[in-house]
């Protein structure tokens, strides 16, 4: 998805991604120009690297989906994947 992104709408200084989350991108909001994130897949790639679910929660909330890093910060949605 990265790489699409990437072909369509410019390079990497242009689009801001949030490094180590490729696998959890589920698009891009052109309007707004700025990768849109699961954050149900974030999650489940921090427990993959070693984290228990609650603790990548945790990390994430804190460290990720609530920081803002300019005008092209991610959009982080819940996918509700869990809820089917």
């Amino acid at each position: 998805m990265k790489k699409l992104i990437l072909e369509h709408y410019g390079d990497t200084e242009e689009v801001l991604f949030a490094g180590g989350f490729d696998d959890a991108i589920i698009g891009f909001e052109p309007n707004l120009w700025k990768v849109v994130y699961s954050r149900n897949e974030c999650i489940k790639i921090m427990v993959k690297e070693g984290m228990d679910e609650e603790e990548a929660i945790e990390y994430l909330e804190f460290n990720t989906f609530s920081a803002y890093v300019g005008e092209k910060t991610p959009i982080w949605v819940e996918t509700f994947d869990w809820a089917l």
